[in-house]
């Protein structure tokens, strides 16, 4: 039979179906919505058939795993071979609170360690200034100096465990700690791995923690990512990161196209510094995140794998085919997380999970279910991390590459994310590239709409959410135990660095901060510079201060 009368076999197949078997019982049993969508609102068929697929070629759209282009995983055996890295996200109160978190997840089968900063960190402030009030060690650890950083990481050897720091406008600063830590520790930097975030056109489009303007933003990622190639070959010096973009409420679409086009601008900006696309390339890494809808999820990641791909080799000549690999992290979506009966969230978390290790992911923090309410406890934090353990070893989903390959319904959606992103690159490449698009308000008018639109679908219950807009309780049954970060804590970090500032050579650092800035207005790489600043024990406040000499600070347009 030709593949036109296979076609024709087929639309009288279903038709017959529609009419014979459907329609009576429609009669019978209406369906439940006038339309079902994902949890982007995206509309959802009622049955796929190869009818759905017939246009796909296998071995140019699927394929087969470790191969261009990569749909179904970059690696052959996937998590028959190594499993994917269990990396919970952690960090509250001083260093020497989260060194205690990090020893005690280690201990329980963890298998890379993620920091999570708190504000002031982030914003490139130390914990003695006036605008980190209220906010010190709350949200994540304080981190002011190396010396914060030597506690952080006191009793961690650092060859023998891979990290991954989230953080963005200040992430040279922290990096250098890092780099300094290891380097006190004898550890070899090119034997060190893991990851910076290091992503900041992000911040513009969604979590908003900046500090310089875009163009020496810029560059100071570019000076990152050319140092590692170099200094630090195993290092990942960006994690360009969809997260947070999904967070402020944008579709899975949308997630997807705004963090690959991000990645192109760094890739463009990258070349055109001179550097070589296959020497840095292959360490560029992203982060994204699981929500709710299953399926969705899965054929994001196996879309992003494509698209990537392909944008390398085609749009960026890149000939290593570890450059057209899309490694990634994922974290499950806190923002759907409740407060309202919390251990549902439990489930939540490894629904999202599940889907990420379908979607091929390469590491893994699993959300705990007390985050809606503060920072996880001990045990809420081992419960996630068991989460991912479970589904490792007693799901089954490991013992095969990409099982979910061929299902008319995940090749279906698979093919309509790339064919999206594809969309949005196009009107990204019309306006200039992301930079004028963010400059223009474009990214963050797109995800205004999608989350504007989906908080109305939930206020018409047209989304449910178990126990906020649907099964609803009037009392909590049990009280969920919350971790509790007191004012004291910002006191210990003031009198730390109180301290510090009279101990160290202060002749030396200025000395290092007057060189930082000299070559910040030249074209130097500022890496070596920043580094010699975090040897004389310079705050993070202090360097960033230096930085903004000479950078200026970032004044968002309104829009």
């Amino acid at each position: 039979m030709t593949t036109r009368e296979m076609t024709s076999h087929l639309e009288e197949a279903l038709s017959r179906w529609e009419e014979q078997t459907l329609r009576p019982t429609l009669a019978r049993l209406p369906e439940r919505a006038a339309e079902f969508t994902t949890t982007s609102l995206r509309p959802i068929k009622r049955l796929y058939t190869p009818l759905d697929v017939q246009h796909l070629d296998f071995e140019r759209d699927i394929g087969f795993p470790g191969e261009y282009p990569f749909t179904r995983g970059i690696h052959p055996t996937m998590y028959r071979g190594k499993l994917w890295t269990m990396r919970q996200f952690a960090g509250f109160g001083t260093a020497f609170d989260t060194n205690k978190r990090f020893k005690y997840l280690l201990e329980q089968g963890q298998t890379g360690l993620s920091v999570a900063f708190d504000l002031p960190t982030l914003m490139g402030l130390d914990s003695d200034h006036p605008l980190a009030e209220g906010e010190v060690g709350k949200c994540g650890v304080a981190v002011s100096s190396l010396e914060d950083m030597e506690v952080l990481f006191d009793g961690i050897p650092l060859e023998d465990v891979t990290t991954s720091m989230t953080i963005n406008a200040p992430a040279a600063v922290i990096f250098a700690m890092y780099l300094v830590v290891a380097e006190k520790q004898g550890a070899d930097w090119k034997k060190i791995s893991g990851t910076i975030q290091n992503d900041i056109l992000k911040e513009y489009i969604a979590q908003k923690e900046w500090i310089y303007p875009p163009a020496p933003s810029m560059r100071l990622i570019v000076d990152t990512i050319a140092f590692c190639t170099r200094e630090v070959p195993r290092w990942h010096p960006i994690s360009i990161s969809g997260y947070h973009i999904r967070e402020a409420g944008a579709t899975a679409l949308q997630e997807l196209a705004f963090t690959l086009r991000d990645g192109i601008e760094y890739v463009e900006w990258c070349v055109r510094a001179g550097l070589d696309v296959d020497a840095f390339a292959p360490r560029l890494s992203f982060f994204f995140n699981c929500h709710n809808d299953f399926f969705e999820e899965i054929a994001k990641f196996r879309a992003a794998r494509k698209v990537w791909a392909r944008v390398m080799r085609e749009r960026f000549g890149a000939r290593d085919p570890r450059s057209w690999m899309c490694r990634f992290h994922t974290q499950t979506a806190g923002c759907s997380l409740t407060a309202q009966q919390p251990y549902n969230n439990v489930v939540r978390t490894t629904i999202q999970a599940l889907a990420a290790v379908l979607g091929g992911t390469q590491s893994l923090h699993t959300n705990a279910l007390d985050e809606a309410l503060a920072l996880p406890t001990e045990f809420t934090a081992m419960l996630a991390l068991r989460t991912q353990q479970i589904i490792a070893h007693e799901s089954g989903v490991v013992n095969t590459v990409d099982p979910l390959a061929g299902s008319y319904f995940v090749e279906a959606l698979t093919n309509e994310m790339e064919q999206g992103c594809y969309e949005y690159f196009e009107k990204i490449d019309a306006m200039g590239g992301m930079i004028a698009a963010i400059e223009r308000g474009f990214p963050q008018k797109e995800i205004q709409e999608a989350a504007y639109r989906y908080q109305q679908a939930v206020d018409r219950r047209e989304k449910i959410i178990v126990g906020v807009n649907e099964y609803v309780l009037e009392k909590e049954p049990i009280e969920v135990p919350i971790l509790y970060i007191d004012e004291s804590v910002a006191e210990i970090q003031k009198e730390r660095l109180r301290r510090l500032r009279a101990q160290r050579d202060n002749t030396r650092v200025r000395r290092t901060l007057e060189a930082l800035k000299e070559a910040a207005r030249g074209t130097e790489n500022t890496m070596p510079y920043i580094l010699e600043c975090v040897r004389a024990y310079a705050t993070l406040g202090e360097i960033c201060d230096a930085l903004k000499e000479v950078f200026g600070e970032y004044q968002e347009p309104p829009f």
